[in-house]
């Protein structure tokens, strides 16, 4: 009556993923835990969906009341299997309403109906009935296609209403694909009942989350097997804010010398070795490698993670064994201490990070908490990098300039370009902030190159040398300076907007400096195409003559605390620099000047040009453009 070929296999196949799964550790996650009750759900319905075929082909040979056990354990378990790939799906997702019992036990409701149903039809034959003839359907049979659609339907439901929370196009599409294999599966069943076929559309679709979202060595670093940055990931997202809990890191220091000084081989050994003691010695913790020589520990909110300290330091005291090498570490540890406030991603992600840094910084008997106050620095970083986004995305970066004066006549001879952000709020963010934030992350190019569009069609649109201006500055972000294609990037809007490129001096800091060929390669490439350069912040970082003389600098910038210094405490050191550079045919400018005073001085020893608040604040371009055509 039912044909049997496929559903032997299906179990043989399954019972091999299960020995696999639950042979290596798996982290202590919604999605484990769903994918391991689907796992059990699987495998009673496989072995049921054999034992009440063949019941019910052989039921002369049983009672009435057997062949309705049988039967109710298999319909039961279907019905289950529908819920748990609908809670995997959820799961995937990391959608957080099954937290909440009043809404999970709503999500359970088709599974309550058809189980009650199916608990019922002894007595009222509605489902199925055994009679004298063995097995028949019932009118009501057809509930088991429509429990098992609507959590189907519900899937689907979940997957386009939170897309975005998927990593990336693989994930979607494994997700649809398990719900349309499952949908595939029931339509087979339907058409050909006599073969157990759905089963293998089942176990399908379990490979495919296998495969996708599950295999236990995703989580699991290869040298230690201890979890992976990947399950710290996946097991912070779920516990923030539902549970009190610490970290506890530690960092090897200096790992990437060390490593080069015992070899790779050797080193790896080593992290195995301190993977498999921290496992070990910390049963009630769960271990954490991200590489790099940085461990954690998620720890109880009680935990004493002075004397987990306390171990580890006497630990590290003498040598890792390792391929008959003596490897010979030392650490530094760091606490995050949440208060059970649920932060978000991208800020626990910056906190950890920024825990992992403190940890390299400590001594052995050091142990920095990073709490509140690093929470709302990550958090105020997180807001100022999604403010770049946005100001990048819809083109509002603002550009300020604020004036030069020529120190012999006090009049306006330049400006310099600065780049202004605004928060949600419509607050400006101070450039000392977003400066550093976009350069890490990248959108410092976009910044520039948003600015340098901007500054270009100012200088065609306004008639500015009518304002006084002889040039103006723009800033190149060390970042950008290192762009293969800088020149081609800055000459083709220069044409576009028809501007001379001499009017505009390209400022770069020391820091810009630090590749000589680079730096003499990019300086005269632009200088062959009409601009001039600037060295911006001198006496801030490390330059030297040698390095001014082979470059095509017109103007040295000195910066703001040299000539604070000065002004404060006048030596001799700045007016013989002045003196030298100005012999060597360098433009001097002196920023910060902020009083009468500071410009007199800096005027006396030779600065040929003065920036500063005491003549202006930077400026938006029309607020900028007003104030010097009334000049």
């Amino acid at each position: 009556m039912w044909d049997f070929t496929y559903v032997f296999p299906s179990l043989l196949i399954l019972s091999v993923i299960m020995g696999y799964y639950f042979v290596l550790p798996r982290i202590s996650i919604r999605m484990n835990h769903t994918f391991i009750h689907l796992i059990g759900v699987e495998c009673v319905v496989m072995v049921f969906d054999i034992v009440s075929s063949w019941a019910d082909m052989n039921y002369q040979d049983f009672s009435a009341w057997t062949l309705y056990v049988v039967n109710d354990i298999y319909f039961i378990g279907f019905f289950a299997r529908a819920f748990f790939f609908f809670a995997f799906t959820v799961s995937v997702l990391h959608i957080p309403y099954l937290n909440d019992r009043r809404i999970y036990f709503v999500s359970m409701l088709p599974f309550f109906v058809v189980t009650i149903l199916v608990l019922t039809t002894p007595i009222t034959k509605l489902f199925y009935y055994i009679d004298e003839t063995g097995y028949h359907s019932a009118p009501l049979y057809f509930g088991l296609y429509v429990e098992f659609w609507i959590y189907l339907g519900l899937s689907l439901l979940a997957v386009l209403a939170n897309i975005d929370k998927l990593k990336g196009k693989k994930e979607v599409w494994s997700v649809l694909w398990i719900n349309s294999i499952l949908l595939i599966g029931t339509i087979f069943r339907l058409l050909f009942p006599k073969y157990l076929l759905m089963d293998t559309f089942c176990l399908l679709s379990l490979l495919i989350a296998y495969l996708s979202f599950m295999n236990p060595e995703f989580y699991l670093e290869g040298k230690t097997w201890i979890f992976n940055s990947k399950a710290l990931r996946e097991y912070l997202e779920e516990i923030n804010g539902y549970k009190k809990y610490k970290i506890f890191v530690f960092v090897i220091h200096h790992y990437k010398d060390v490593r080069e000084l015992y070899g790779m081989r050797q080193m790896d050994q080593g992290i195995c070795l301190i993977g498999d003691y921290i496992k070990k010695t910390f049963t009630n913790y769960k271990p954490f490698y991200t590489r790099n020589g940085r461990f954690c520990l998620i720890t109880d909110y009680l935990a004493d993670t002075g004397r987990i300290r306390d171990i580890l330091q006497e630990r590290f005291s003498s040598p890792w064994i390792a391929d008959n090498t003596e490897l010979y570490l030392d650490i530094g540890c760091a606490i995050l201490n949440t208060h059970n406030k649920k932060i978000e991603y991208d800020t626990m992600t910056s906190l950890l990070q920024n825990t992992f840094n403190e940890a390299e910084k400590v001594n052995k008997e050091g142990l920095i908490v990073i709490d509140d106050t690093f929470a709302e620095k990550a958090k105020r970083d997180m807001d100022i990098k999604k403010s770049i986004e946005y100001a990048i995305d819809h083109d509002a970066c603002e550009v300020f300039l604020q004036p030069i004066i020529d120190s012999s006549t006090g009049k306006l001879c330049g400006a310099e370009t600065l780049a202004r952000i605004k928060d949600s709020e419509g607050n400006y963010i101070s450039p000392g902030l977003f400066i550093p934030v976009a350069e890490h992350n990248g959108r410092i190019n976009e910044i520039g190159e948003q600015m340098f569009i901007k500054l270009c069609r100012f200088i065609r649109d306004n008639k500015v040398k009518e304002l006084g201006l002889k040039w103006i500055n723009f800033n190149l972000s060390p970042v950008q300076f290192m762009k293969a294609d800088l020149a081609q990037s800055l000459m083709k809007y220069v044409r576009e907007y028809n501007i001379e490129p001499k009017f505009i001096h390209l400022e770069i800091t020391e820091e810009a400096m630090v590749d000589d060929q680079l730096l003499v390669n990019q300086t005269n490439q632009l200088k062959d195409l009409g601009f001039h350069f600037v060295l911006d912040d001198y006496g801030k970082g490390y330059s030297n003559l040698t390095r001014l003389k082979r470059c095509p600098f017109i103007n040295i910038k000195l910066d703001v605390s040299i000539v604070w210094d000065y002004c404060s405490k006048p030596d001799v050191l700045l007016p013989n620099m002045v003196k030298t550079f100005a012999n060597m045919g360098f433009g001097i400018t002196a920023e910060g000047i902020e009083t009468e005073e500071m410009a007199q001085s800096m005027t006396d020893i030779g600065c040929k040009y003065l920036q500063g608040y005491y003549y202006s604040k930077p400026l938006p371009l029309d607020e900028f453009v007003k104030k010097y055509s009334q000049a």
